[in-house]
């Protein structure tokens, strides 16, 4: 009997760990940083986001607007900026990806701020 408790153990052991989603393990090391120095500013209203989609084939990540006229911005893996989806003056971003929130897909909400 003492096997099987111990085997079983271990099957949930190795299930709980292969199905934990740690992010840090995947996202690039830029947007980190990124992220790294948006938590040493003050808190925004509303608290930030960071998004990763899949768009044109790559995996994007995605910080959204924080107010008005700001841009949103769209990074490679790389951190290399795509294009600003939407903010601006007009709503619309810069115009460089238009179709962003028609194409995107497999939304992952990768960080928010939960400082007060």
């Amino acid at each position: 009997m003492k096997p099987t408790v111990y085997f079983t153990l271990c099957l949930i052991s190795l299930w709980l760990g292969c199905s934990k989603n740690n992010n840090t393990e995947i996202t690039p090391s830029c947007i980190t940083e990124k992220i790294n120095a948006i938590k040493k500013e003050d808190v925004r209203n509303p608290p930030t986001k960071v998004y990763r989609y899949q768009y044109q084939g790559k995996r994007v990540y995605f910080f959204p607007q924080q107010c008005c006229d700001f841009f949103s911005e769209l990074y490679e893996d790389d951190c290399t900026l795509i294009c600003a989806p939407d903010g601006g003056i007009t709503g619309m971003g810069d115009g460089k990806c238009s179709d962003f929130f028609t194409e995107r897909s497999d939304p992952e909400l990768i960080w928010e701020d939960d400082r007060k």
